[in-house]
C-alpha cells in the first residue's frame, strides 16, 4: 500500500549497520521499508511517559498463541497494554524470539574492523547499537529486553532447533506499527546473529512516520484474538 503524501510527517534513510530512536506519537503509523531486501532492524519499545513499562516478548506470545509478529498483531507491555500494533505489513513474518548480534558474535562472523581504523565503516553490532541509542533517553544494559527483529523469520524444527530462513523479505517489503500510547521506538538495522551470509553488508531501510488515522476501537488488530480486546481496553483506560 502506498502512502498518500499529505499523509506523511517525516521520512528518513537508516543505513544499513545504524541506529535511530524516536518517541512514535499516539494514533501516528511508523513504516519500515526493506529498501534491497534481506534486511534486518531490531526493535525495542516503551512507553515513553514511563520507561519502567516496556515491550515484554513471553506476553505478547503467549496472549496472542503466536510465536511471530505479523499483520494484526500486537506488541503488549508488561502492564497488559498494547504499546504498538501491526496495521500493515507486506513481510509476513518477523521474528521474537532469537535477540541481536553482539562483539563476540560479529568478531566471530566478520572479523575485526574498529571505529579507529575504518572510522563510520566498522562493524557495529546490535547490542551495542541498540545501547548506544538507549543512553540517548538515561538507560543502559538493565533496560534492554527482547527485540522484535523485522523482516527476518527463524523457523524451528520439532526438537527446538533453529534456523535462519532465507529470502523473508524482499526488496520492498515494509511494515506499518502504530503506536497505541506515546511508545520510545529504539531500533537498529545491524545484521542478524544468525545470517548465514559471510560478509558484513547489512541492508538499507527506510522510515516513514504517517498520519495512520485509525481509531482504537476501528483497529483491525483488536479483532486478532480475545486477549487483545482486553488489552486495547486496558490501553484505553490508561488514557482516561
Amino acid at each position: 500500500m502506498s502512502l498518500d503524501s499529505h499523509l506523511i510527517r517525516f521520512e528518513e534513510l537508516l543505513p544499513g549497520g545504524w541506529n535511530f530512536s524516536h518517541i512514535l506519537k499516539r494514533g501516528t503509523a511508523l513504516r519500515l521499508t526493506d529498501l534491497e531486501g534481506g534486511a534486518n532492524v531490531s526493535a525495542l519499545f516503551y512507553n515513553a511517559a514511563n520507561v519502567h513499562e516496556r515491550y515484554n516478548m513471553s506476553d505478547t506470545l503467549k496472549a496472542q498463541f503466536i510465536s511471530r509478529i505479523s499483520l494484526g498483531t500486537v506488541c503488549y507491555s508488561d502492564m497488559g497494554r498494547v504499546l504498538v500494533s501491526v496495521i500493515g505489513d507486506s513481510c509476513g513474518w518477523h521474528d521474537t524470539i532469537s535477540g541481536v548480534s553482539n562483539a563476540a558474535t560479529n568478531l566471530r562472523k566478520y572479523g575485526e574492523r574498529n571505529y579507529q581504523e575504518a572510522r563510520n565503516g566498522y562493524y557495529r553490532n546490535g547490542y551495542d547499537s541498540l545501547l548506544a541509542e538507549l543512553a540517548k533517553y538515561g538507560m543502559g544494559k538493565r533496560d534492554m529486553t527482547a527485540t522484535v527483529n523485522f523482516f527476518t523469520r527463524i523457523a524451528a524444527d520439532d526438537e527446538g532447533n533453529l534456523a535462519y530462513v532465507d529470502n523473508n523479505s524482499s526488496a520492498g517489503s515494509h511494515v506499518d506499527l502504530q503506536a497505541e500510547m506515546d511508545t520510545l521506538v529504539i531500533l537498529c538495522s545491524c545484521p542478524h546473529p544468525m545470517d548465514p551470509k559471510a560478509e558484513y553488508a547489512p541492508g538499507p531501510v527506510k522510515l516513514t512516520i504517517w498520519d495512520s488515522g485509525i481509531t482504537p476501537e476501528n483497529n483491525p488488530c483488536r479483532g486478532f484474538c480475545p486477549q487483545n480486546e482486553r488489552g486495547f481496553i486496558n490501553t484505553g483506560r490508561y488514557h482516561l
